[in-house]
């Protein structure tokens, strides 16, 4: 098999599907994942592929553990996504997702910030069609803002490296650090698709937006591309502490009161973000593997839940809590597919999110971050109450809504039983992606401490959540979009500008009106000259226009020779 960069392979496919129908397009899509790991897994360790762009050297290609593991989760989280959305027969979509996978792999391989920009820039085009695709004005609204947000990153992004490159002569990947303004740059632009608070809110309004499937790419690249670039640029930055230490609190309020249900992922997703940025602020080899761990994880079990609530939304029309409940006794196997993946996002002993969260708790008490761990401790009970319990409690028991409908397509049930798999496998032999991390790990998540701790925190969140329950304390499931900080671009500027588009309405309209009165009277004067009767219309003699000429060359030839 001849050896490709990551990338290569999922941008082929890409031509491919465009130009294939049925059977033979769900081969490649299939086929692309399990040929593009199994092309990885040939490729040696010092590969590389460089290029020469005038003065600079582009790495296409750079491969170490830290890029491996991103590479190997990337494979499996496209397979997954690509089996789970094999019943859609949409040229966009599934262009658009190889796209996007092929361009998040590109990403993590590349060994230049400049090659990582191409690819940056890559995947804020081709994921804003999988926004776009569900077709819907909500959808398109979303999907202009969502791109006007990686549009900004990309900027920042590329005004950074132009810094780097100019001060250091150099546009290697490595650490980064905050020592220069270009450090600040990038890692704004860095924060921006990781979500940090405040610059968080296009990831809530387009993702459940999205279609279906779409959402299930959306939740396993572009974050975790940020994740990667952080963890390669910017390990150790205490900043990132503090402010995973935020991400991972302030979107437990927004979840705990939304009503749709694929939103209350989108304020997950955050919330899980952060637990990785303060692995990575703290910056031991402890915490940086429970930050990888955690992403990795992450993929498969929000993954999971994207798919289950994808399933919901494809069988029903609907995903607002609200508007659910009672589905466990006509979807029975989406029901317990989604209970694994809350069981996993709520770090429950034997599944896979206990194995990598309890790394970065640990890496905080270690490192003397306690006042980061108790918030980390609220964090992880908050997500069991907005992830864990409401999430399949309100979609497929609570009140009975009368809607009876079927589980899903066969392909979507497979996708969503491989994840749990992974799920369950990787919680009950951890060592299995522990091998794969990037530093030689010594950790042992099963120990008495960290099992008594965790199942104290999630039977006390439980007991929290049946008793406010039960007092009707607990927020009902209103039917409305809650906005936090779009509210800011969403609401307030648009009134804000509401003045300064009147004054431009009637600046425009009163200008407009002042050129057709001229126009109108140029018209008319030309009218008039060339009328019958006219001075343009008149006849005139050879002779009279033979003495113009001549009078005009005289005056030609007097300008010359002066």
């Amino acid at each position: 098999m001849i050896a490709l960069p990551p990338f290569a392979l999922f941008y082929l496919a890409a031509l491919a599907v465009a130009l294939t129908r049925g059977r033979v397009r769900s081969v490649v899509l299939v086929a692309t994942p399990l040929l593009g790991a199994l092309n990885l897994w040939t490729l040696p360790t010092d590969a590389a592929l460089t290029q020469s762009l005038f003065s600079l050297q582009l790495e296409w290609l750079r491969i170490d553990r830290l890029s491996l593991l991103f590479g190997y989760l990337f494979h499996i989280a496209a397979l997954i996504a690509l089996i789970y959305a094999l019943h859609v027969r949409d040229t966009l979509q599934q262009v658009s997702a190889l796209l996007y996978a092929g361009s998040a792999l590109g990403a993590v391989f590349a060994g230049d910030l400049l090659t990582f920009f191409l690819f940056w820039e890559g995947m804020a085009l081709t994921s804003v069609c999988l926004v776009w695709a569900r077709r819907s004005p909500a959808s398109y609204s979303a999907g202009v803002r969502y791109l006007v947000i990686q549009i900004i990153s990309g900027l920042l992004l590329f005004t950074g490296l132009i810094m780097l490159w100019r001060e250091t002569g150099s546009l290697a990947f490595s650490y980064i650090g905050t020592d220069a303004t270009y450090g600040w740059l990038i890692l704004l632009a860095l924060g921006l698709k990781a979500a940090f608070p405040l610059l968080h809110s296009w990831l809530v309004d387009a993702y459940p937006e999205a279609t279906p499937t779409g959402t299930v790419f959306l939740s396993a690249f572009t974050t975790k591309v940020a994740i990667y670039a952080l963890t390669r640029g910017f390990p150790g930055t205490e900043l990132l502490v503090y402010v995973g230490a935020t991400m991972a609190c302030f979107p437990i309020f927004f979840a705990v009161v939304e009503n749709d249900l694929r939103r209350v992922l989108a304020y997950s997703l955050i919330n899980q973000l952060g637990f990785m940025v303060v692995g990575i602020g703290i910056g031991s080899q402890l915490a940086i593997n429970g930050a990888v761990a955690h992403a990795f994880t992450d993929v498969i079990f929000k993954g999971l839940l994207f798919m289950s609530m994808g399933a919901v939304l494809t069988m029903t029309g609907r995903v607002n809590g609200s508007e659910l409940g009672g589905l466990y006794k006509t979807m029975p196997r989406t029901t317990v597919l989604c209970i694994v993946g809350a069981a996993s996002i709520s770090a429950f002993p034997l599944f896979s999110g206990f194995v990598s969260k309890s790394m970065i708790m640990s890496a905080a008490l270690k490192e003397e971050f306690f006042g980061v761990w108790l918030l980390l401790l609220f964090a992880s009970a908050g997500v069991f109450h907005h992830a864990g319990i409401k999430i399949p409690y309100f979609a497929f028991f609570a009140h009975d809504s009368g809607i009876r409908v079927s589980d899903p397509p066969g392909n979507m049930q497979l996708a969503m039983l491989i994840a749990a798999v992974l799920c369950i496998a990787i919680g009950v032999y951890p060592q299995l992606l522990y091998d794969a991390l990037p530093f030689d790990v010594t950790y042992t998540p099963y120990d008495v401490t960290h099992v008594l701790t965790q199942m104290q925190l999630l039977l006390f969140s439980a007991l929290a959540f049946v008793w406010l329950n039960r007092r009707g304390l607990y927020p009902p499931e209103l039917n409305a979009v809650h906005l936090d900080f779009d509210w800011t671009y969403r609401r307030l500027l648009p009134q804000a500008a509401l003045p300064l588009i009147a004054a431009i309405v009637t600046v425009d309209r009163r200008l407009r009106q002042f050129a057709l009165q001229r126009l109108q009277q140029v018209i008319g004067l030309a009218r008039q000259l060339h009328s019958p009767g006219g001075v343009l219309s008149r006849d005139v003699g050879t002779g009279t226009m033979v003495l113009w000429v001549t009078l005009l060359l005289a005056v030609y030839l007097f300008l010359s020779f002066t």
